[in-house]
């Protein structure tokens, strides 16, 4: 028994190191605003979830986020970003695996990331309108108007915070839970032996 808690811990461990790594190698979409990034550091959580639950997806998430805070800081001093990303990676956990785990297929493994997508997409386009959003021109000290025009430079069609989380936010989760599901998809078919067979339920 403490042999398989120290093997979980060492490998949360790794996971979250590996998310925090992928964390740091992240790049805007076209047609979006450039300040919103594109990283694959949910896929170790995913894994993670698989493995060991998604009480341990989301510490993965927690830690992977803690360390980039620590390491690389943030412009606005609170870590407006890492506690979004953690929220945002949390809510695609959760969903996933309330629909992964009751039979832990390819077919449910795609569904929950579809199904996480679209209310990671639909809760953090609110989130970003009444709190993400403002608290970043709250710290910063800058108006909301400077992020509309940044994204306004991006997509023309951007003019208020309004069309910025409609036009902006929300295509970019959408496209960001399509990548990470079609690279699920492949790693899950690939490791499903292994994960069958050292998944701790």
């Amino acid at each position: 028994m403490k042999n398989t808690s120290l093997k979980k811990m060492i490998f949360m461990a790794l996971l979250s190191t590996i998310g925090y790594l992928m964390m740091t190698i992240a790049f805007p979409l076209p047609l979006l605003p450039v300040f919103l990034t594109l990283d694959f550091s949910d896929i170790p959580a995913l894994i993670g979830t698989i493995l060991f639950g998604p009480v341990s997806g989301i510490v993965i998430e927690g830690i992977k986020n803690l360390i980039h805070y620590i390491l690389n800081g943030t412009p606005t001093v609170v870590p407006v970003g890492e506690v979004a990303n953690f929220v945002t990676g949390s809510i695609l956990i959760v969903v996933f695996n309330l629909i992964f785990k009751k039979s832990r297929t390819t077919r449910s493994l795609t569904i929950g990331m579809l199904f996480g997508t679209i209310l990671m997409t639909i809760l953090m386009t609110i989130a970003n309108y009444y709190i993400i959003f403002p608290s970043y021109a709250l710290f910063l000290g800058l108006s909301i108007d400077s992020a509309v025009a940044m994204a306004h430079s991006a997509n023309h069609t951007i003019h208020n915070l309004f069309t910025l989380v409609i036009l902006g936010v929300a295509p970019f989760n959408i496209v960001k839970g399509m990548i990470l599901t079609i690279i699920m998809i492949p790693l899950y078919i690939r490791l499903k032996s292994y994960f069958k067979t050292y998944a701790i339920k």
